[in-house]
Order: structure tokens, then sequence, then C-alpha cells
């Protein structure tokens, strides 16, 4: 299906520019003069990480209806998915974790 491939791109998108955000919120938390820009950073970094569960909802939901439909996905489909969904459960701690730290 290939909107399951276009919506793993954009969850992709989503988590690199979470990272993007969250390393300069991290950058700027400790200098006074630059906390409100440090708190946009961190903000905008939780709304990417929000917009990639949402995305990520919208596949498994579509895997859902698929299999209610016409049974199990194809096999190399499945694995596909699960290839991408490891990565992206990765990449997503990743920047979660340096959200704790920006937050601590």
């Amino acid at each position: 299906m290939k909107i399951i491939e276009k919506l793993s791109s954009m969850i992709e998108e989503e988590i690199a520019d979470a990272e993007k955000y969250i390393k300069c919120a991290l950058y700027y938390k400790d200098d006074k003069a630059m906390r409100d820009v440090a708190e946009m950073f961190a903000k905008l970094a939780d709304e990417e990480m929000k917009h990639m569960s949402i995305l990520h909802a919208q596949v498994v939901t579509l895997i859902d209806n698929y299999r209610k439909a016409n049974g199990d996905p194809p096999a190399d489909m499945q694995r596909l998915y699960e290839i991408l969904h490891r990565k992206h459960i990765d990449d997503a701690a990743t920047v979660k974790a340096m959200i704790s730290m920006y937050k601590e």
C-alpha cells in the first residue's frame, strides 16, 4: 500500500523535526536570556511527536482495516512495516529521552 509508505516517510520527518527542535531547546536551556526560545523549541518538539503519534495511529488503522477486509497482509508488506516500525520506535525513543533531559 503506497499510503503506508507515504505515512511512514512522514513519521520519519516528524521524528527528525522533533529531534532538531529538542536539540535547540537543550542548547538554549541554560541561557537565562534565551529561556523563552528554549521553551518554544521544546513545545515544537512535543508537537512534532504528537504528529508522529497521529500518523502512526493512522497506519495501524489502515493495516487493521486491510486485515478485516482481506485477511493478513502479504508477508513482504508486513515485514517492511515491522522493520520501519522498529526504526521509528528506536528513533522516537531517542527524541523522547532528549525531551526528558530538557524537562529535568
